[in-house]
């Protein structure tokens, strides 16, 4: 017997919301990384609330649509935020701050596993190669920086992580932009 009622999804894209709770919060830590303010309430603030919380619910939205690299990926770097917060916080409630090496384990393994989601990248558009590339390159940058203790190799994290929150930005805008006018207007 066929089925005369379908059903349709009628959800929004949550890959905008994911995306730029992603670019806002790199460019904004990624400009204190660069030395040009240090860590504080606005950057502490936006990875709670836009890095950590809102980059997680649009992972929740990615796995009710099926996306698994979508949801596993923005539920991951929402919970990247998360504990990234909770690292600086931590200390004010006596838990010790983590040295230099283990800044450089734990942001190396965060490179690893974005070196993962890169290659998944490499059967999709441009720009999430060059996000995710950019990312990866980051990620492995701030572990050398803490492992050696070098604020150059910090700051160039810092502009690596402001071109690559840009290009998460863009593509966020892309998607909104070519989805509201139905075309192709700004390319991924």
């Amino acid at each position: 017997m066929n089925n005369i009622y379908s059903i349709k999804d009628q959800t929004a894209n949550p890959g905008p919301l994911g995306l730029f709770g992603f670019a806002m919060t790199t460019v904004l830590l990624n400009i204190h990384n660069a030395g040009f303010f240090p860590v504080n309430s606005m950057i502490m603030g936006m990875g709670v609330f836009f890095g950590g919380g809102a980059q997680f619910v649009a992972g929740v939205m990615e796995w009710k649509k099926g996306n698994n690299f979508g949801s596993i990926a923005f539920m991951s770097y929402g919970a990247f935020w998360l504990t990234l917060v909770f690292t600086w916080l931590a200390p004010m409630f006596g838990v010790e701050k983590p040295d230099g090496n283990a800044m450089g384990c734990y942001l190396g393994m965060w490179g690893i596993f974005t070196l993962i989601n890169f290659l998944q990248t490499l059967k999709g558009n441009l720009v999430g190669k060059l996000l995710f590339g950019s990312l990866t390159l980051l990620f492995f940058l701030l572990s050398a920086g803490n492992f050696t203790g070098s604020q150059s190799i910090l700051h160039f994290a810092g502009w690596t992580g402001i071109i690559c929150g840009f290009i998460a930005f863009y593509e966020a805008s892309a998607i909104m932009i070519n989805q509201k006018y139905e075309k192709n207007i700004l390319p991924l």
